[in-house]
């Protein structure tokens, strides 16, 4: 059986406060939640000052990373070259790109162009051309910590139904982070995010989505964007996800490629979207750590 903390003893996250004055009311209110039967964070989803500190230094080095990126994204260019772009940016910066040999993915960044939903493979035979839109989804390790963010390129003129997706799918992601606050639940923003995008007449992938992030490339929570308001896990203070929609002109139907093992499709070919943000919930609201 697991001891009981008393308000004088030292606060299970570390900070060396009396628990009284720490995470007692934070505990006394997930309690009260899960009473009333919605799914709450573990301990180990919380994460400490120094930990949120470390997570924010890496995710302003991957902002900048994509800051480099779109200063010389272009058509002409390969998705290679792109890879080369944010792995010497982040290597030269004492960072290490998250996704190289991850789970045996091959490259520092995935590129994904027009029909591929998520995960596409930089390659040197991958050229740019005008009225592509690309998804650059760049994670970086920094001293341990991990960041995610993700943003979408248009390559030229690309027409303004293409123009259109990737906008409406940014206004998505903003709705969405409208909705990250204190002791309400992930299901407040997948809402707020599948009501635009399906309001625009598009449709949001369902079996792909966020995630929490920071002491791993991948943690707990599953961020889903076709939930309803008040379901999914309470937002509580300290805890780091992703709001990253993948929107989809037509169905929301995809495939994996059977050939690399790795791109997500979208089924009926038609093009998809998608931003990223990495979001803290903080005391009174949000801070985005990383874009």
């Amino acid at each position: 059986m697991l001891k009981r903390i008393g308000s004088g003893d030292p606060c299970w996250c570390g900070s060396r406060k009396p628990y009284g004055q720490c995470h007692q009311e934070f505990d006394r209110k997930v309690s009260r939640a899960r009473f009333m039967g919605h799914e709450v964070p573990s301990h180990k989803i919380i994460k400490t000052p120094e930990q949120i500190q470390g997570i924010r230094e890496s995710g302003k080095l991957n902002v900048a990373v994509l800051d480099y990126v779109a200063e010389r994204i272009r058509a002409g260019i390969t998705t290679a070259e792109i890879d080369q772009w944010v792995y010497d940016y982040t290597t030269k910066h004492g960072g290490i790109p998250a996704p190289l040999g991850y789970e045996g993915f091959p490259k520092s960044v995935c590129t994904s162009i027009d029909a591929q939903v998520c995960h596409g493979i930089p390659s040197e035979d991958v050229v740019l051309k005008e009225g592509d839109i690309i998804n650059v989804d760049v994670s970086t390790i920094l001293h341990g910590y991990y960041s995610d963010s993700s943003r979408m390129f248009m390559i030229g003129d690309v027409g303004p139904e293409k123009e259109k997706l990737v906008r409406v799918t940014r206004e998505a992601v903003e709705k969405g982070l409208q909705e990250v606050k204190p002791w309400g639940y992930l299901g407040d923003m997948g809402q707020a995010v599948h009501d635009h995008v399906k309001k625009h007449g598009y449709t949001v992938v369902e079996d792909v989505g966020g995630h929490g992030v920071g002491l791993e490339f991948h943690e707990d929570p599953f961020v889903s964007y076709v939930t309803r308001r008040g379901t999914e896990m309470l937002m509580a203070p300290g805890m780091i996800f992703t709001i990253e929609p993948m929107v989809n002109m037509g169905g929301d139907e995809i495939f994996v490629d059977d050939g690399n093992g790795w791109t997500i499709y979208t089924e009926d070919g038609k093009p998809s979207a998608q931003w990223e943000i990495m979001v803290l919930v903080t005391e009174d609201g949000h801070e985005v750590l990383a874009w």
